[in-house]
């Protein structure tokens, strides 16, 4: 038997419980992993809240989770690179939250053998996220970038990114989390009255180019003042709002290649990841409400012994 998490309808952190199942199979071009890790994200409290992306199965009971780590222990038919033994770390569009999960052999990348499995079980879709959005952006030599919520999972990256790529990256957050933000090269900047004078301030011509929104509301609404073109502005948050006010969304491109380039950038020192929290999987209904409580510095995680 595999343990896994579901929960049989919408609702919160309390809606979550520990089930067992038969193991699954790997089919012909998949593989199963023993997962060591998983990430907790706003997409999976979305999911527990009754949200269905596309192309999941609307059926009850569902289990959430997208990102994981953990170590290759069976072989679908055909599958050629991937081995048993391997230790990887993927993506999915659910299911994540268990101790034995089946994904396509595309689907998973090699982690780094200095990566701890907190840190790459709850790597893979803010590194993909903060990457894509820069790349959707075209940020870099010459930008100032605006990074909303740069003290979380996909702010942590993005800041990083953009540094890497050139651009002078002015990170929002809470004063709580200005030296964090400092020890990444952003220059931290917080919210509450006067904030796009400040951002002006810190701006080396006094001109944003570029944002990336992670928080949405009143931020948003800033920065749409301090940046001209609303083309190189993408919201993680109010998707409803996009198309409206002529801002972008992130686009959902996840690849194994992409995934090893970032976790290249992790193992060579280029990149930095912290873990704010990591609960056992049984634990899940406390993940949830730490997410849920906000003040989120990097990333929280499940693990599965």
């Amino acid at each position: 038997m595999s343990r896994v998490i579901v929960f049989d309808g919408p609702g919160g952190p309390e809606a979550l419980r520990l089930a067992e199942v038969a193991e699954p199979r790997p089919g012909p071009g998949q593989v199963r992993v023993r997962v060591r890790a998983a990430g907790v994200q706003p997409f999976d409290v979305a999911v527990v809240g009754g949200w269905l992306p596309a192309g999941a199965d609307a059926a009850y009971p569902r289990t959430p989770g997208n990102e994981f780590a953990g170590v290759i222990d069976s072989l679908g038919e055909g599958v050629t690179g991937p081995a048993a033994g391997d230790e990887v770390l993927g993506f999915t569009l659910l299911n994540a939250y268990r101790e034995h999960l089946v994904v396509p052999a595309a689907q998973v990348t090699a982690k780094p053998p200095a990566m701890p499995w907190e840190v790459a079980g709850g790597f893979t879709a803010p590194a993909q996220t903060a990457y894509n959005s820069l790349e959707e952006l075209q940020a870099g030599r010459g930008d100032t970038l605006l990074v909303h919520g740069a003290a979380g999972a996909v702010g942590t990256v993005a800041v990083q990114l953009g540094r890497l790529w050139g651009a002078t990256v002015i990170g929002a957050a809470r004063e709580g989390q200005h030296a964090y933000l400092r020890s990444l090269g952003a220059l931290p900047v917080a919210y509450g009255d006067g904030f796009a004078d400040r951002v002006r301030g810190l701006a080396p011509d006094g001109t944003v180019t570029a944002s990336l929104d992670g928080v949405g509301g009143a931020a948003l609404d800033a920065t749409l003042d301090l940046v001209r073109d609303r083309s190189r502005i993408i919201t993680l948050h109010d998707h409803d709002r996009a198309a409206a006010l002529g801002v972008r969304l992130s686009p959902a491109r996840r690849t194994a290649a992409r995934l090893a380039e970032m976790a290249g950038l992790y193992a060579r020192g280029d990149l930095t990841w912290h873990v704010h929290a990591a609960f056992p999987l049984e634990r899940v209904a406390d993940a949830h409400r730490a997410y849920r409580a906000g003040g989120i510095r990097g990333k929280i995680v499940l693990t599965v012994d």
